[in-house]
């Protein structure tokens, strides 16, 4: 599909649906749509205080991983008594009439509730209550390794969240990986846990001509300057990992995407040229834990400090059982041409206008854009 018969199918409303098929302008509203917004959230982990509301059931046999986990709910308990509400009004606050929709980056719900239909309930809550608190607008939500965690977590998901996307884009959805568009604008949404690198490849092959291409994950494309560097889109060392790491880095690069994810708690801005292409990606993070997260501060900035968090981290006493991966930093930081990561937390505004992509981030509640990042 060149340019033209994408636009020309895109201004005349959706097309059939089919095994091969891409459904274009689901949202479009009968007209072409230049200029939108969507409000984003990042990683939320939703959950309840006391934990036995949904975690009465948890049967984590390891010691060690009983612990942080139980530690997590505490956190999430906490969080979610008052931050992270305020955090959602906030976000519903961002809302106005050019927004089409709510995306949210995966880790939508703390999972570990040791049931099945538990789990259910949980995402069936979460969903309900960000729905009605977000003025009913489409919500969609990208797979992230907390939502299928936990006993039968991950076949709970993949027979509840489908069938929900569905109603939440008016179209089928099967799987964790589907795409959507606004107007001219191609979504792809990736199951980062369990990449359908087929799937994957048709929806980009399907989309050819789009303006802008956002690709939808919840672990990042780009490495993460932490401890867990390799929690990247077929991050594993193995040559077959690396192949497909470079395969859809270039696939990305030829389409000059945009990449929203999340996963590791920050706000990070990266913009990247390389293999002929363009990739920008934005890393959110809603996970609101302290008070202090509500304002914007830089850890590290620009390609030289790219990689150096981790180092410091080897550094320190409890570093030292890291792995060396300076080559990985290494084999991206030519290409950088903006870097920026906080541990500032909080909603964000997806503005596009035309050639024009900016995202403004709102720390915390905070009334004002804390900080203004130019995508496109």
């Amino acid at each position: 599909m060149n340019r033209r018969e994408f636009l020309t199918l895109s201004a005349t409303g959706i097309i059939g649906l089919s095994a091969s098929s891409f459904p274009l302008s689901v949202l479009a509203r009968g007209r072409r749509e230049k200029s939108y917004s969507l409000v984003i959230l990042g990683d939320t982990h939703f959950d309840a205080d006391p934990p036995t509301v949904y975690h009465s059931l948890y049967n984590e046999p390891d010691e060690r991983r009983n612990k942080i986990h139980r530690a997590e709910f505490a956190r999430n308990g906490e969080m979610w008594k008052d931050r992270c509400p305020r955090l959602l009004r906030r976000a519903a606050g961002l809302i106005d009439k050019d927004t089409r929709m709510v995306l949210q980056m995966g880790d939508l719900v703390q999972g570990d509730c040791g049931s099945g239909e538990v789990h259910k309930k949980m995402l069936s809550d979460v969903m309900n209550r960000f729905k009605q608190e977000l003025g009913g607008l489409p919500f969609v939500t990208v797979v992230g390794n907390h939502d299928i965690r936990g006993t039968d977590a991950l076949q709970t998901y993949h027979s509840f969240m489908p069938a929900r996307m569905s109603e939440e884009l008016g179209k089928p959805i099967t799987k964790t990986t589907f795409g959507f568009n606004i107007g001219d604008d191609a979504f792809i949404v990736v199951d980062f846990n369990n990449p359908d690198d087929e799937e994957i490849d048709r929806l980009l092959d399907d989309t050819k001509g789009a303006r802008h291409t956002f690709v939808l994950t919840h672990g990042p494309v780009f490495p993460s300057d932490d401890r867990n560097c390799r929690w990247i889109f077929h991050g594993g060392a193995s040559e077959q990992n690396t192949q497909a790491r470079l395969h859809f880095r270039n696939a990305f690069a030829r389409r000059n995407a945009i990449v929203l994810c999340g996963h590791t708690h920050c706000t990070d801005f990266m913009d990247w040229c390389g293999d002929g292409g363009r990739i920008t990606q934005m890393t959110m993070s809603s996970v609101w834990t302290s008070e202090k997260q509500k304002q914007y501060t830089v850890r590290s900035e620009g390609a030289p400090d790219y990689g150096m968090l981790r180092k410091k981290i080897m550094e320190s006493p409890d570093g030292a059982n890291l792995k060396d991966e300076s080559a990985l930093f290494d084999e991206y930081r030519p290409g950088i041409r903006q870097h920026t990561n906080s541990r500032s937390q909080g909603s964000y505004k997806l503005n596009v206008n035309g050639k024009h992509v900016t995202i403004d981030f709102y720390g915390g509640d905070s009334t004002e854009i804390s900080q203004q990042f130019i995508i496109r």
